[in-house]
């Protein structure tokens, strides 16, 4: 199969889903203290400017029951084609994006987190080695895992997910 081929009949418009899972953004929001989130803007901002939707854009702190509630939502409703979470995935305690979402994979999508990793070295160098960045399919939904910070953020969006996103929704759901 030529490259060509995957882009036929690719869906136009596609659904995605904003997670960013902060304390210090929840605190803020609840203390109704400014906050800026530059990471999800950034997320945003790239989502619409490649014509997809954005239908929902949550604030969770770092709690694996609450990111595992809300993904599992936002998988079930149908409503989402892609949910994008930032944040949780070095290797803090406070860390637990991985470990809220990994287990509900149905299917991982290994190649994700290899290629960020590498382009990540590409830009950081050995310190890529931190990142636990993940995806993974729920529900016939591709669920990204991205660090917190807006360059990581922008790569992985730029030169991963925005490009590949409408190949795996197609892929998946035949």
């Amino acid at each position: 199969m030529h490259a060509a081929d995957h882009h036929e009949g690719l869906p136009k418009s596609l659904r995605f889903m904003v997670i960013v899972t902060s304390d210090t953004i929840v605190a803020a929001k609840e203390k109704d203290q400014p906050y800026r989130d530059i990471s999800g803007d950034v997320a945003v901002s790239l989502i619409l400017s490649h014509e997809f939707k954005v239908s929902k854009r949550i604030y969770l702190p770092n709690r694996i029951e609450e990111i595992l509630r809300e993904t599992k939502s936002g998988t079930i409703s149908g409503s989402n084609d892609v949910i994008v979470i930032i944040g949780g995935t070095g290797l803090s305690r406070r860390d637990v994006s991985i470990e809220a979402v990994a287990p509900i994979f149905e299917k991982q999508i290994p190649g994700f987190g290899e290629i960020f990793r590498h382009l990540s070295y590409e830009s950081i160098g050995t310190s890529a080695i931190a990142s636990r960045a993940a995806a993974g399919v729920v529900n016939g939904t591709i669920v990204f895992v991205l660090p917190g910070s807006p360059e990581a953020v922008k790569m992985a969006m730029e030169r991963i997910i925005l490009p590949e996103a409408p190949h795996l929704i197609k892929m998946i759901r035949g």
